[in-house]
């Protein structure tokens, strides 16, 4: 049950009556009661009347009785919602036989194309990779979770240029050696090598380029080298998959050469709807509301001038292949907001094409930077991107580390279960907790701390719920009434009632800070209730509705985490 929808729901016919037109009644949380609309004062304006008095005028037409809400005009004209404790404990009651918290799946089911990681073969993932892992993966949860179907893709770079350099350094190591070298995972090493021998020899350097001809032709042993270059960085990138806990598989990869033959027919469509426009020798579009410095049109250029083709006609390809051959509604692409410019581009020119039409929508998800502790961009000490499962491992070490100094008592097996657990979902919730667009610092002590607004914090929460139920002798019995003879018990039961409305606001706007924000507020207030409400010395009346209580709350919190991809622990 959302109640902040059922609220709003009452209040927009009456709202409705007295503007004379729709109104968004503006439902919220408020500290002064549990909810407060606050659309009266927005109305004042086109109204013309004081807010007050458009408060007063609707909540004379709302009907709010019958489920059991009382309201009142305050201040400058807010209305202040107050949920009678017999109706929030229904409410509450009828959560326990839910299997899905509240939450409905999805009465309009969508395809949906999540594009997400994205490394580069033959070279290692470094944390720049980490925000658009964690964040792709949770929205591919949570909107698997709603029915819609999701399609995971990770669009590796595996394409172009740099190909014949690295195949040719191959060849001169051997195919043994390097194969050797390369699933040992130091992808770098190898790129870096052939890089060092591309700078410095020339003849090394007229090879590679003729390479990229063999490569782009079809050339049967080049194209074989190339594979193995794939195969084995693909694997490397399935290892740190396994540990950073996301859901991408082996077939979810979809290199750029993926859609080599497609390009020439992104070409011919453009330059059959007459968008192509010769530019410098290079074949453009110009989409309209794009200008560079100089205020000049911007172009998008499909085609190069040497006939070669870029990311920008990679992008074409690969959104008018979801849209037109998968039937996707809804394109999710999880790149850095470095790269906002390009995607609202490549969308332009898709809707202009005429592939990308309602109710089809294409979203570029742009994020931040993660910083270091001087607030640059994080880098190893010698001044690199910091590799991401070094920095995995840290997390997991840490975690192991703390869980051994807080219970020496632990056996090595639960000890890294647990630090593998918090570690990296401390890593995950650092990131997912926070507005996305945002930069963040890695900050070890406050991420793995166990208060605040961490995940140690929520999965200890979890443990701890747990550990009651388990002292409780019986499971919570999920017919039991629930009594609110408590504050704490009541603000625990509006937070729980406030999940299925926080899901369905995440699933539009994919902000997944909210959804933390909402597992905290839940396991705060959880803390609050088991620390004036007594569970397992209470009367057998409240005895089982507090351990009804608990036992909801660690659902919410275990299928919440589970949506950010944070496992949860029985014992901490």
């Amino acid at each position: 049950m959302d109640l902040e929808k059922l609220l709003s729901d009452r209040l927009a016919p009456a709202f409705a009556a007295v503007a004379g037109g729709p109104v968004d009644p503006l439902v919220r949380r408020s500290p002064r009661a549990d909810f407060q609309s606050d659309a009266a004062l927005a109305l004042a304006r086109r109204l013309g009347r004081p807010p007050r008095d458009i408060a007063a005028a609707v909540l004379a037409h709302a009907v709010l009785d019958d489920v059991g809400v009382s309201a009142e005009v305050s201040g400058p004209g807010f209305l202040n919602l107050t949920v009678a404790d017999g109706a929030l404990a229904d409410l509450v009651a009828g959560l326990a036989g839910d299997a899905r918290l509240g939450v409905p799946p999805t009465a309009t089911p969508q395809t949906v194309v999540v594009d997400y990681s994205a490394p580069n073969v033959a070279k290692e993932m470094h944390v720049g990779h980490l925000r658009s892992t964690v964040i792709g993966d949770a929205a591919v949860r949570l909107l698997e979770w709603l029915g819609h179907r999701v399609v995971r893709v990770n669009h590796l770079g595996d394409w172009g240029t740099p190909f014949g350099m690295l195949i040719e350094h191959l060849i001169d190591l051997g195919e043994a050696e390097a194969a050797q070298n390369l699933s040992m995972g130091d992808l770098d090493t190898f790129y870096r090598a052939a890089r060092i021998t591309f700078d410095a020899d020339e003849a090394f350097r007229e090879r590679s380029r003729l390479r990229v001809v063999a490569l782009q032709g079809g050339d049967e042993r080049t194209r074989r080298l190339w594979r193995l270059l794939v195969t084995q960085s693909e694997r490397y990138f399935l290892t740190v998959y396994d540990l950073l806990d996301v859901t991408l598989s082996a077939g979810d990869f979809r290199g750029e050469s993926t859609y080599n033959d497609l390009l020439a027919g992104v070409v011919d469509d453009l330059d059959r709807r007459g968008l192509l426009v010769p530019s410098d020798g290079a074949e453009c579009v110009f989409p309209p509301g794009f200008s560079g410095r100089d205020g000049e049109p911007l172009p998008l250029i499909v085609r190069k001038s040497d006939g070669g083709y870029g990311y920008p006609a990679t992008d074409l390809a690969a959104l008018r292949q979801r849209l037109g051959e998968w039937g996707a509604t809804r394109l999710l692409y999880v790149v850095g907001l470095p790269q906002r410019q390009h995607f609202a581009m490549v969308f332009a020119v898709a809707e202009e094409a005429g592939w990308l039409n309602p109710p089809a929508r294409a979203e570029h998800l742009g994020f931040g930077s993660i910083l270091g502790a001087d607030g640059r961009m994080l880098r190893s000490r010698a001044g690199e991107s910091v590799k991401l499962v070094g920095l995995l491992e840290e997390a997991v070490a840490r975690a192991t580390d703390l869980a051994r100094s807080r219970n020496p008592e632990l056996d090595a097996g639960t000890a890294d279960e647990i630090g593998r657990a918090v570690g990296i979902g401390a890593i995950k919730y650092a990131d997912l907790s926070v507005d996305r667009s945002k930069d963040y610092v890695l900050d070890w002590e406050r991420m793995l701390a166990l208060d605040g607004n961490t995940a140690p914090y929520l999965q200890y929460a979890y443990a701890r719920i747990r550990s009651v139920l388990r002292r409780a002798g019986t499971a919570a019995r999920p017919d039991a009434p629930v009594v609110i003879a408590q504050p704490a018990e009541r603000a625990l039961a509006v937070e729980l009632l406030g999940f299925a409305g926080v899901v369905g606001e995440v699933e539009r706007n994919l902000e997944f800070h909210q959804l933390a924000g909402y597992l905290h507020r839940l396991a705060t207030a959880f803390n609050a209730f088991y620390e004036h409400c007594p569970v397992l010395r209470a009367p057998d009346e409240l005895r089982e509705s507090r351990l009804l209580l608990a036992e909801l709350t660690a659902r919410t919190l275990r299928q919440g985490l589970h949506l950010l991809g944070i496992r949860t622990l029985e014992r901490m």
